[in-house]
């Protein structure tokens, strides 16, 4: 059998690429031949050809971001999350070789599936617009947040560093790639919702939304506005078929954008700016007792499920406060990238500390482990959770806890919102930042030890 598959997440940096791989080895494995179109952070590879699609015999859709459908009308297709792909890839593939024709609407059976799928859609609808959002915003962050890093270490000083290399550097990453981020962030969103027209509108918005100081929190509002105002319009603004070619480029463009502009401009953007600067402010008087209870919140959730809605909840707001930071740092990223990094190392020290409580296949995978963790692949641990969920979850969630409070505590911050030990040249009070990474990764392992059976 050929089979065809399409795999995305809403970072597109390993959800993508772990289901990609479980697919092809599944296919290997049942004696199929496969290709799998990955749509990550670097762009669509792999894409598939129409000649390709026409030959397969199944497609699976696993993916979080949105996918160009119309290419599989007419071919048996599965669509799922792209976490259903990394637990069960050989069940996806006999599931697709079962599967009813997409965009066939003749059955009964097909009407009940499309309508299972549109509901299915409509619960995830929001958090799949904002990590698209998200996911085309990253980029932005990490270079932005290296080049401010990299400014300071070489001695950047706004007061007399005007034509230097390190002001230079200060200009690139903060005056120009965090200047576009929450823009990106709107645009994005909107483009979600509202396809290629949703993009103007939502940038432009994002744009306005950054100079009233509504910051992450007002871009996602703009981006969101934008998308359904520009689908409005597409929906309910008709022209005669001989004018339809300027809907795309003048009418829901000048429309959209004007309206998105005036709402945030007189109903909106200001209640917004004044919730995010009580927001900013919290956070840069957060300490104490207070610091450690949300570095227990953040952590816990980035290690909850792994790379889904929850820890990806936990990583937006994260990003967000660096936003706020404009290059200085953040403690929240601080600690949410450091609990992210706790389950799979933790997992890997447990499976050298506690052999006997692990099978072969789990001690390889506990090998690569220590390497996604050490580059923030939170993804890294869901092997281990997937075989046993009721002792591992909790106890990535303990150890996770565990370094999201002490990184708090210590005040340690991080101006990059990605690369794990990689960019520890962007944190300050590394030495706080390594005690508390540690902690969690020993907590987590003795507490697999303890609760896991022996194999």
């Amino acid at each position: 059998m050929k089979i065809l598959a399409v795999t995305s997440c809403p970072t597109g940096i390993a959800h993508t690429y772990m289901a990609a791989e479980a697919i092809l080895d599944a296919a290997k494995a049942k004696g199929h031949e496969a290709k799998v179109e990955t749509r990550g952070s670097v762009g669509v590879e792999n894409e598939l050809t129409e000649d390709e699609i026409k030959k397969a015999d199944a497609i699976i859709v696993a993916a979080d971001t949105d996918v160009p459908m119309d290419r599989f009308a007419g071919k048996k297709v599965i669509q799922v999350s792209v976490g259903d792909a990394i637990k069960d890839a050989a069940g996806l593939i006999e599931k697709a070789l079962k599967a009813p024709i997409y965009g066939n609407s003749g059955d009964a059976f097909d009407e009940v599936q499309k309508i299972k799928a549109q509901r299915a859609q409509e619960r995830k609808g929001a958090y799949k617009h904002l990590m698209n959002g998200v996911s085309f915003m990253i980029p932005f962050v990490v270079a932005g947040g290296i080049a401010i890093a990299i400014s300071f270490i070489f001695g950047y000083d706004a007061s007399n560093n005007e034509g230097t290399l390190p002001a230079y550097l200060m200009a690139i990453g903060g005056g120009s790639a965090f200047a576009l981020m929450v823009p990106i962030l709107a645009g994005y969103i909107a483009y979600s919702i509202a396809d290629r027209p949703g993009l103007a509108p939502g940038m432009v918005g994002g744009m306005i939304a950054n100079t009233m100081g509504a910051g992450f929190l007002g871009g996602i509002i703009a981006g969101f506005l934008a998308g359904y105002i520009a689908l409005a319009i597409k929906k309910y603004i008709k022209l005669p078929k001989t004018l339809q070619g300027i809907m795309p480029v003048l009418v829901i463009p000048v429309l959209g954008v004007i309206s998105t502009g005036l709402i945030l401009f007189y109903v909106v953007g200001a209640p917004v700016a004044a919730i995010n600067a009580a927001m900013n402010n919290f956070l840069a008087n957060l300490q104490g007792t207070n610091a450690v209870i949300l570095g227990i919140v953040l952590g816990a959730m980035m290690a909850f499920d792994m790379g889904g809605p929850v820890n990806k909840a936990a990583y937006a707001f994260a990003t967000g406060t660096l936003t706020a930071a404009a290059g200085a740092g953040s403690t929240v990223m601080a600690a949410v990238m450091a609990a992210g990094m706790v389950p799979p190392l933790g997992l890997a020290l447990a499976t050298v500390l506690f052999k006997d409580k692990f099978t072969p296949a789990e001690k390889e995978a506990g090998k690569a482990a220590w390497v996604l963790g050490i580059s923030f692949i939170t993804e890294g641990a869901i092997p281990f959770a997937a075989a046993d969920p009721l002792r591992v979850i909790p106890s990535i969630m303990v150890g996770s806890a565990v370094t999201g409070a002490l990184s708090m505590l210590m005040g340690c911050t991080l101006s990059v919102p990605h690369g794990g030990i990689f960019v520890t040249f962007a944190v300050t009070n590394i030495l706080g930042y390594v005690i508390a990474l540690a902690a969690g990764t020993v907590v987590t392992a003795f507490a697999i030890g303890f609760l896991k059976k022996s194999e």
